[in-house]
């Protein structure tokens, strides 16, 4: 189906009629063309959320009235318009979003009518759950953490013990629901979902700066931590390098649909003896004793240029100095934002910027 439907046309005719302009908006950004919602719907209200005089309820809850419709194409492109205002919209917006008790219901969508219908459905459905879990971080978190400040001064390089530890666990759900939504790159077959993607690769970028500062603040605390602390800090850390395993396969999908590699995070992990050094230290803190490591095997779990590195270079020991020095030397320099660039998925040219 190409073009606007009757009922678009006719959606947007009433809408003219009753003086609503925000809801005329609505209903031409979430039209049933098989594209993504066009700019200057998705402009105008991005503006409209930052008018004091326009009512945020209002228009949240005409998005979601937008999601109730059978038709795929309408329901995904209301969770896209949605998701840009999210990130681009004024803060009101997402406050909103968090407070309210429920989102998007759409555990049990299904459009059977279309023809792509079966396919796009699974997507919506795992889109809708990223976005209730991306309002519940920033219910639980009082921050959008692909907003905050980064760096060295950054939110989460200065968080301390306790919260970071609550914090962490609430970047890795919201990380979970986004790399749940695994499209392979054959799947990406129209500018709807393709649209989508696209925003999660955005958000996958931002998520993973704020998760990887937390964790190189979190490493840098451990060895003061008292040892409860160490043992949630050290099962943080576990799940964070399996974290990176699924965001590598994810970026391997934008790379294959026309993301060069370079705009993606450098995902080069840790050694394996950082890992050991935290394992032993959390065993000395319980008064177990793990086998040490000789000299020659920790230098060989070492990669040539890791070791060649100068914050890893001569670095054999289990000393809380070597945890440090080997993650931030790994992970902590070596993170960089993609710039704008324009990138081609299918047959849409995107302008991308982070």
């Amino acid at each position: 189906m190409s073009g606007q439907s009757l009922t678009d046309r006719i959606a947007a005719a009433q809408h003219s009629m009753t003086g609503s302009a925000i809801s005329k908006a609505v209903c031409k950004a979430t039209t049933h063309e098989v594209s993504g919602p066009k700019k200057k719907h998705l402009d105008y209200l991005i503006h409209c959320t930052n008018e004091l005089n326009v009512s945020i309820p209002h228009l949240a809850d005409t998005l979601l009235e937008r999601t109730a419709s059978n038709s795929w194409i309408v329901v995904f492109k209301a969770l896209i318009t949605t998701h840009h205002l999210m990130m681009y919209g004024n803060e009101r917006l997402m406050q909103y979003l968090a407070s309210r008790n429920t989102l998007f219901n759409l555990n049990n969508f299904l459009d059977k009518a279309a023809l792509q219908g079966y396919n796009m459905s699974t997507f919506i459905r795992r889109y809708s759950r990223y976005l209730n879990e991306k309002a519940m971080s920033y219910r639980l978190a009082a921050v959008d953490f692909t907003k905050m400040k980064r760096g060295a001064e950054g939110v989460m390089r200065t968080m301390n013990t306790d919260k970071l530890i609550k914090t962490l666990p609430t970047i890795q759900n919201q990380l979970d629901a986004l790399l749940d939504f695994q499209p392979n790159s054959n799947e990406l077959t129209n500018g709807v979902i393709n649209t989508a993607f696209m925003l999660l690769f955005k958000d996958s970028i931002r998520l993973f700066a704020a998760y990887n500062e937390g964790v190189i603040n979190m490493l840098e605390k451990y060895f003061d931590m008292k040892k409860n602390q160490c043992k949630e800090a050290l099962e943080i850390y576990k799940t964070f390098l399996n974290r990176m395993t699924k965001l590598s396969e994810f970026l391997k999908v934008a790379e294959r649909v026309g993301i060069d590699q370079g705009d993606s995070p450098d995902l080069t992990q840790a050694p394996s003896s950082l890992l050991e050094a935290l394992e032993q230290h959390l065993a000395s803190l319980e008064g177990r004793k793990l086998k040490d490591l000789s000299t020659a095997s920790r230098y060989n779990s070492l990669s040539r240029d890791q070791v060649s590195r100068p914050l890893i270079y001569g670095v054999l020991s289990t000393s809380e100095t070597t945890a440090r020095q080997q993650y931030t030397a790994v992970n902590g320099s070596k993170y960089k934002l993609p710039p704008k660039t324009t990138v081609q998925i299918g047959s849409q040219h995107i302008v991308r910027g982070i």
